[in-house]
């Protein structure tokens, strides 16, 4: 969990302790990731999906990758996720993509007000734009 936002460890941790009561394990499978990484998903993913609009419905790019600046977490395992769907509000971990049921950010104001509206995928996101 190396180079994550501390508020976001704080919450997810806290979140991962409450689950365990629920018989739920939380696996993060992709925390932090460094610029160069970002990048070969990206590329992975053009290769995979067969252009660069297509692809960045499921990965940004460096520049506005929320991973690359310790902001986001995919979380593994549905019944995480179920669980995070249902309590992540809580802890201010709400889901942000509809494509993307792993994909975790903090929003602190969740914990009072509920998560925000979702948007289909990052492309309809305004900080995914360059």
């Amino acid at each position: 969990m190396t180079n994550l936002d501390t508020d976001l460890l704080k919450a997810l941790r806290q979140a991962a302790l409450d689950a365990a009561n629920d018989n739920i394990k939380f696996y993060v499978n992709s925390g932090w990731r460094s610029p160069a990484y970002q990048n070969q998903l990206l590329r992975e993913a053009v290769s995979k999906y067969g252009s660069e609009q297509e692809a960045a419905r499921w990965v940004s790019t460096a520049e506005t990758s929320l991973h690359v600046k310790g902001e986001a977490v995919d979380i593994g395992h549905s019944d995480a996720t179920a669980w995070l769907s249902t309590h992540g509000a809580e802890y201010g971990l709400c889901q942000i993509y509809r494509n993307e049921s792993w994909h975790y950010e903090l929003r602190r104001e969740a914990i009072d007000h509920g998560c925000p509206r979702m948007y289909a995928d990052p492309t309809q996101d305004p900080r995914m734009r360059k």
